[in-house]
């Protein structure tokens, strides 16, 4: 499975100070050096974290892909029609949100998306939509040209965090491995995102035809302890390394 890694919250302490560091490409750089697949940034409305000239740098320098996510609003679809990331994925944005707290509404609007899609896939832009564990959303994505989906896991991190027991682990599983397999079975890129951890992420191994996981606020919070690189490849082997697979008990 393909790690990206979101250097979000890198721009995040920069800003807190109006410095220019840390620096976010200095991080995608030492987050490359440790096995990143790809590199993730968010250009929000308000500019809270990335910044316009910090896409354009990291498009530049990095020297793998760059999956730059936005709202599907004119001025942000214009911007990476305009700078031609590896792949932009589309996620819904509220002001006053701390993170992105869920999939797009596919019910509503679908015309424009559609639009929004094509447009970037003109540019030779692979386009990834972030949904949730829903096959009507799943089939919507499908059906207006998405050629990929990242599932949102975030309120299957926070269900599992509460559980205590392995069998109810296993039972809350199911429906990302459902919709994992629907993703694949329309002919999408299945990828994941959104509150995977240290403690969470191997999971990810359980879901069919996962390719790629986006994770982000753990591995810039794991790096302040064992330094960028380390936080990414102790990451990698969660997602990938069979000795971290969860195992079925008897129970």
């Amino acid at each position: 499975m393909r790690l990206g890694v979101n250097i979000d919250h890198v721009a995040t302490v920069r800003n807190a100070r109006g410095e220019s560091y840390p620096s976010p490409v200095q991080a995608a750089v030492m987050a490359e050096l440790g096995g990143a697949d790809n590199i993730t940034c968010h250009l929000r409305e308000d500019r809270r974290h990335i910044r316009d000239a910090d896409v354009r740098l990291l498009k530049d320098t990095i020297q793998v892909p760059l999956n730059f996510e936005i709202a599907a609003t004119e001025e942000m679809v214009a911007y990476a029609c305009d700078i031609v990331p590896h792949a932009v994925t589309l996620v819904p944005e509220k002001r006053q949100e701390l993170t992105t707290e869920g999939g797009l509404d596919l019910t509503e609007g679908v015309k424009k998306l559609e639009n929004d899609i094509k447009r970037l896939r003109d540019k030779g832009i692979l386009v990834s939509l972030f949904v949730e564990a829903d096959p009507k959303a799943i089939a919507v994505a499908a059906k207006i040209g998405a050629q990929a989906i990242e599932i949102h896991t975030g309120h299957w991190c926070t269900a599992l965090g509460k559980l205590r027991t392995t069998p109810e682990a296993w039972r809350l599983i199911k429906d990302l491995q459902d919709a994992a397999q629907f993703g694949h079975d329309q002919g999408l890129q299945v990828h994941v995102g959104h509150g995977l951890n240290y403690v969470n992420a191997a999971w990810m191994q359980l879901l069919p035809f996962c390719e790629e996981a986006n994770i982000g606020h753990a591995i810039i919070s794991r790096a302040l302890f064992v330094g960028l690189p380390q936080a990414v490849k102790e990451m990698k082997a969660l997602i990938n390394n069979v000795e971290h697979r969860p195992i079925r008990g008897n129970g």
